[in-house]
């Protein structure tokens, strides 16, 4: 039988699912030097050029389609063993891989979490914040158990995933104290002119507000945009603008921040949802999670 070197088919695998030898070295915290040769190599194996190099970037080939298809399969089996002997002996620590939505209010991951940590059985929770892309094409690798999105999978992304809604929530406007006395008369049309702070418009939150604010002839300064909600909340902090965050952490963002709230727009909802690849929860903390999440934002 003619042997697969696995870390050849791994550094090749990262390359494409990264998109470049670059953020792949990065990934694997190895030289793009080591990268290309085993590259090269897996392609001597296989007698067939798996990359082709197109501008700055590589595309893969019809052999290397063919490759990544069975790469996937291969790692996302390794990673179900993996999976499966971790959660299953009694008295071991859980491992729980989250990946999280950076747009998502820090409270709300918190709030979402916890009871992943009053389980009977400890837990470890590793969270990974990033972009979507990112979070999704590690969920379909079985690094990660569960993402913490804003949205549902979209119909574009190339993922065997389920969404499961967890609940939604109103929005709320905040401020620091002296702009919110300015601000809280005649809310929401207080807003126009205003300086605001918001949510990249990659966010669905984003794309929601841009329309409340348009059904209402609402013309606010965007003073800043971010893709971290909390670096969005200090920016708020510090009195350089109005931010929005989720009605149901009102208590909490004038308690942590100091801020005072100006108003709310009730129609405007925020969603929050798990996304697996799995149809039917079995992760036992994914499952506490979800089950605490929906009793939480139920009032939302």
């Amino acid at each position: 039988m003619k042997w697969l070197n696995y870390n050849h088919l791994y550094y090749f695998w990262t390359v494409a699912r990264e998109g470049s030898i670059a953020r792949a070295a990065e990934e694997l915290m190895v030289s793009q030097p080591t990268i290309s040769v085993q590259v090269k190599e897996l392609e001597t194996v296989f007698k067939q050029r798996l990359f082709d190099r197109v501008g700055r970037g590589l595309e893969l080939t019809d052999a290397g389609r063919i490759a990544f298809n069975y790469a996937n399969e291969i790692f996302t089996l390794g990673q179900e063993m993996t999976n499966a002997l971790e959660h299953q002996p009694a008295g071991r620590l859980l491992k729980l891989s989250v990946g999280i939505l950076d747009a998502i209010p820090k409270p709300v991951v918190r709030e979402l979490l916890a009871p992943a940590l009053r389980l009977p059985q400890p837990v470890r929770l590793i969270c990974r914040e990033d972009k979507a892309d990112r979070l999704l094409a590690d969920l379909a690798a079985r690094r990660t158990d569960m993402v913490l999105s804003d949205a549902p999978i979209g119909t574009a992304v190339q993922l065997q995933g389920f969404n499961h809604l967890l609940g939604e929530s109103g929005v709320s406007f905040f401020a620091s104290t002296d702009l919110a006395k300015r601000l809280k008369r005649g809310f929401p049309k207080s807003l126009n002119g205003a300086s605001v702070l918001l949510p990249t418009d990659h966010t669905q939150l984003r794309r929601s507000l841009n329309t409340w604010f348009d059904s209402k002839r609402i013309h606010p300064i965007v003073a800043a945009e971010f893709d971290d909600s909390a670096l969005m909340s200090w920016f708020g902090q510090s009195g350089l603008g109005v931010f929005p965050a989720p009605t149901i952490l009102e208590a909490t963002v004038q308690r942590e921040l100091g801020v005072k709230l100006i108003g709310r727009a009730p129609d405007v909802r925020e969603r929050f949802y798990a996304i697996s690849v799995e149809a039917k929860l079995k992760h036992p903390a994914v499952v506490a999670i979800c089950d605490a999440a929906r009793k939480l934002l139920a009032d939302g």
